[in-house]
């Protein structure tokens, strides 16, 4: 496997579809100029809205996603591998799924996914968020095959159920995509420090483009889209003031040398049962 650039686009996304893919394209555009090989949208790239209505209205299907179209055509002109963020696509219970899709260079989906864990909090002051609501949950872990190794596929708060980066590390992943649109109280307390532990107990490397800024209704996301090593090194990290892209060339082999120095993937043991020790004075 040979070094690669990848570039992490991190946006401002509003609720203006054809406004948001320009800006992503231009992003993309440059990343490409950059040299990068392989190029990550963030989540709700296409449009950051809030609202059940407005949601399903931002929704459309693969065939006819407007984003998707130009990101497909981009990904083909460019010759560049494109992960397409996040978009909205209607399912047949009637809600929507956040789905992911990764781009090859002749245009067409090597590989989708749909958001497993549900965002259902209450953050305090008055914030909270239930995805449930509107979004149906995916059913299934996705990884897909680039050139330089194999991609596990994820989407923001899924950073925080390690068992389903452990379970992509055990098919054999190498890299993972976390495009995110962090809310701003989460990220600054946890941000990091997520992205950081799952590439260090997996040995992989992370791949974190993000939403940065006010959105409608409200919402404030913390970007910082970043681009981890697999020993935890943050190699690129887009800060929270601006729009744009981060850049890092990577070596897969990386992967090996971090794997041989702390080999805790050959050391994990399948723990099932819990023994509970009773203490008779409490």
């Amino acid at each position: 496997m040979s070094v690669f650039a990848v570039a992490c686009i991190q946006m401002n996304s509003g609720e203006d579809m054809d406004a948001n893919i320009v800006k992503a394209l231009r992003f993309a555009g440059e990343a490409s100029d950059a040299g990068a090989d392989l190029i990550l949208l963030p989540e709700n790239v296409a449009r950051m809205t809030f609202g059940e209505e407005n949601i399903r209205a931002g929704a459309y299907p693969e065939d006819d996603h407007p984003a998707l179209t130009a990101f497909k055509a981009f990904a083909k002109t460019r010759n560049v591998w494109l992960h397409c963020g996040s978009v909205a696509v209607p399912s047949s219970s009637g809600k929507v799924f956040n789905r992911s899709y990764v781009v090859d260079p002749t245009g067409q989906v090597s590989g989708c996914y749909d958001k497993l864990h549900m965002f259902d909090v209450d953050l305090g002051d008055g914030e909270s968020y239930s995805e449930s609501a509107v979004f149906e949950a995916g059913e299934r872990a996705v990884a897909v095959d680039i050139p330089w190794g194999r991609l596990g596929l994820t989407t923001c708060y899924d950073v925080r159920f390690p068992n389903l980066y452990r379970a992509l590390t055990d098919a054999g992943v190498d890299f993972f995509a976390v495009p995110s649109a962090f809310t701003k109280k989460t990220g600054q307390a946890h941000w990091q420090a997520l992205l950081q532990a799952r590439a260090i107990e997996n040995g992989c490397f992370v791949f974190a483009p993000a939403q940065v800024g006010s959105h409608a209704g409200g919402r404030k996301t913390y970007g910082h889209s970043m681009i981890i090593d697999p020993w935890g090194t943050i190699l690129a990290d887009a800060g929270d003031m601006e729009e744009g892209f981060v850049l890092a060339n990577l070596d897969p082999m990386d992967i090996d040398v971090a794997r041989r120095k702390i080999p805790s993937l050959k050391h994990s043991r399948d723990i099932s049962d819990v023994e509970i020790q009773h203490n008779p004075r409490y």
